[in-house]
Order: structure tokens, then sequence, then C-alpha cells
């Protein structure tokens, strides 16, 4: 027989079924059960059209779960199986589905102990669905037998109908490789899948997936609109929002970040002149324009940008960063005195 189980029947357990059957794989889905799914090699279950009606599966394995009672049985196909389907509806279309299903008389009433590939059929109807599954039943693929469908007329077009099924699943402890649907909650905080495209992580704090590593978040920028006025001088000036839009941002995960103000300041109205281009924080952390933030000039004009580190931030906390200006005197024109181009940036340590 091509589909073995092991832990079925103990007297009919071979050391054939037991060495092919993966008795390792045990992803826990809650406390007592085991998320079942097509054990990750090669392509596992493969689906190729075989004739007409026939539909070959091939070789994989697997774990099938059936109730909470019955545990999780391990199964191997281990030569491909041809299945055929019935004619199609004369009305109709319908949808198959193709699924790996355990017999145990133990907790069944179909008096057999076996495990095999077999075909439910579903309901014609417009549109279809696919069937519901009775326990120790998993999904490998739907197929969509078009009403009519029969080997005399054509049969079912293998390259449209197939729906591919197939979730996977791993032992404790591993990364579950992507599959069909990724809509299920993790089993346990610290759980790893593949998405398809990356590694997410479960947080059970939140009850969601999450990206491992985190995603760093972008760093956030704004720029200088409108250039300081010279009317005022000898203390900080907040720009106003117009002038140069704000940023406010969340505190990570780390509590950290960089910010960074660039542009050009002059002021040569004296050679004790100067001119400051510099930022404020208030919210969830606070400090004040000067010289720990500020970019500065005196008696010349300089063209940079200043960069300054800072943590112990209140993760998750609300902080706006309020871009500034101080001229000290103002000698007039052809004095070049000036805070302008500006731009204000905040980077996230993670």
């Amino acid at each position: 027989m091509s589909v073995r189980s092991a832990w079925l029947l103990p007297l009919t357990q071979t050391r054939e079924d037991t060495r092919l059957s993966p008795t390792g794989t045990f992803a826990p889905e809650s406390e007592i059960r085991t998320r079942d799914g097509v054990i990750a090699g090669g392509n596992p279950f493969a689906a190729t059209g075989a004739g007409a009606m026939s539909l070959q599966i091939g070789i994989g394995r697997a774990l099938v779960q059936g109730t909470d009672a019955q545990g999780a049985y391990p199964i191997a196909l281990d030569a491909p199986e041809v299945i055929t389907f019935t004619d199609g509806h004369e009305q109709f279309g319908r949808v198959d589905t193709v699924a790996l299903r355990v017999y145990d008389q133990l907790f069944d009433t179909n008096g057999q102990n076996l495990a095999r590939i077999e075909v439910f059929v579903g309901q014609p109807a417009s549109p279809p669905s696919a069937p519901t599954l009775p326990a120790a039943c998993l999904r490998l693929w739907d197929v969509t037998v078009p009403a009519g469908a029969s080997a005399g007329v054509g049969g079912i077009n293998w390259s449209s109908a197939l729906a591919d099924r197939r979730r996977f699943t791993s032992s404790y402890g591993g990364i579950i490789p992507r599959g069909y649907g990724t809509n299920f909650a993790g089993a346990y905080n610290g759980q790893y899948r593949d998405n398809g495209t990356g590694l997410e992580r479960w947080n059970a704090a939140v009850g969601a997936w999450q990206a491992y590593p985190p995603t760093p978040a972008r760093p956030i920028s704004t720029r200088q609109v409108t250039a300081a006025p010279v009317n005022q001088s000898g203390a900080f000036v907040d720009f106003t929002a117009a002038a140069w839009p704000r940023i406010t941002f969340t505190v990570p995960p780390s509590g950290a970040i960089f910010v960074t103000v660039g542009g050009q300041v002059s002021n040569r109205s004296t050679a004790a002149s100067t001119a400051w281009m510099t930022w404020r924080a208030t919210g969830a952390y606070t400090e004040a324009h000067g010289a720990s933030n500020g970019l500065s000039a005196q008696a010349g004009r300089v063209i940079g940008t200043r960069r300054v580190h800072r943590d112990g931030l209140t993760p998750g906390g609300q902080v706006t960063l309020i871009p500034g200006w101080n001229i000290s005197s103002n000698g007039g024109s052809g004095s070049d005195v000036f805070v302008q181009d500006g731009q204000l940036t905040v980077e996230f340590v993670q």
C-alpha cells in the first residue's frame, strides 16, 4: 500500500512505516493539538493531470490531525497515486477536494484502519464552493469540475482547474514554511513562520504576526519653507509651522533616535555676531534649543549638518520636534544675516 501511517494500529505498523512517516514533526497548535500540514522538501503531493478526468498526486509526507482525542497521524505517500473524478453536473460547476484522510475505527464508524488519498465531491452550485471535510483530513488541492465535464468531451482543464491548498508544518521550534493561507494565529509567543518574503514572529501580547527582525522605521524629514526673519535677536525662536513644519513621531522600542539638522547659517554683522539653526523637543521627551543640538556660525557663514544621538526615551511615547533659530545681531543690508535651506531629520535606532 503506497499510503503509510505510523501509530494507527500497532499490530500493522511495519518498520518501513515508522522509518518513512514523519514521527518527529510536532508543531503545537494548542495545548493538545498539533498543527497538521505537509512536510516541506521538494514538491510534496504535487498534482499533475493524468487523463481527461484523472489526476496524479506525487509522493510526500504529512501530518494529519484528527479530533483532540485522536491526536495527529504521521503519513507518508511513497509512490504516486492516480485518482479519478466523477463527471460534471449537467447544469452547474462544482469544486471537489483532494485530501489525505485517516480512518481509525477507534474514533470513527467506518470500521477500518488506513490512510489514503481521497476525493471529496462538492455540491454543484453557482458559484460552487469546496466541501467541508470531516475530522482527520488534510486538504491538498481543490479542483474545479465544470458543468458537463467528462472524458468524452475533453474532461477537466488541469492548467486552470487546480487550486493549491497545501499548508505546511514543521517540528517544534521550527519555522513554518509558506503555504496556502497565512490567516492563522500563532500557537505560542515567539513562534516563527515564513510569509514568502521574510520571517514573522508571533507576538502573543498583541495577538499578531510581526516582521522579524522588526522592519526598520524609515527616517522622517521636514524641510524649511521660509527663511528666518532677522528682526529679532539674542534669543531662540520657534519657526512657525508654516515656515518650517514640525515632526511628530513615536519613540521606537529601543528608546533611541538620531536627530540631524542642517542648512545655511550666516551672520557677518560683527566679529562676535552669531546665527543658529536648531530644534527643541516636546511631549514624551523634552529638550530646549541650544548649543547641544544646534548648528551655528560666528562672523561668517556655515553650510553643514549636526547629528546627535538621544537615548533613554520612553518607547511608544509621542514626541514633537520644533525647528528654531537665533540671530544675535543684525547689521542691516549687506551684513549677510540669514538662517535658511534647513532640513530636520529623525532616524530610529532599532
